[in-house]
């Protein structure tokens, strides 16, 4: 079997189209809990609020998110961990290929979930 591990996540949420993402991510973080390993987070603007970062650093994460060009006090981020940020792009980008995932049709969300899980399925075979 290939290796798979960062090709598939490891949790996932869907929210409504007005919530924030940070907020979203929270919940995620908080789903896997403390982790023992130096593991990067490598995420994009959108998560970049304190609270999310701060939540980030108690579970153990090293966190690699750029500064919003509005911060007041920015801070140093590895850069070049940073260039790694296309492997979560390049994750999304398979999935919109699937048109039902990127275009929304589905109007129940266990539908959408459904689809999406079918998705992933996919993907995993693909990668065995």
């Amino acid at each position: 079997m290939g290796a798979v591990d960062d090709r598939l996540p490891i949790g996932f949420s869907l929210s409504s189209g007005e919530a924030a993402d940070c907020v979203e991510g929270r919940k995620l973080l908080l789903s896997v809990g403390p982790i023992t390993t130096n593991i990067y987070l490598n995420v994009d603007k959108a998560y970049e609020d304190d609270k999310t970062r701060e939540i980030a650093r108690v579970l153990g994460y090293t966190v690699v998110t750029p500064p919003k060009s509005n911060r007041v006090e920015p801070w140093e981020y590895d850069k070049d961990e940073y260039k790694n940020r296309n492997f979560v792009e390049r994750f999304f980008r398979r999935y919109k290929g699937y048109r039902r995932i990127c275009t929304r049709y589905d109007k129940l969300d266990i539908m959408f979930l459904n689809y999406f899980i079918f998705a992933l399925i996919v993907e995993l075979l693909k990668f065995s």
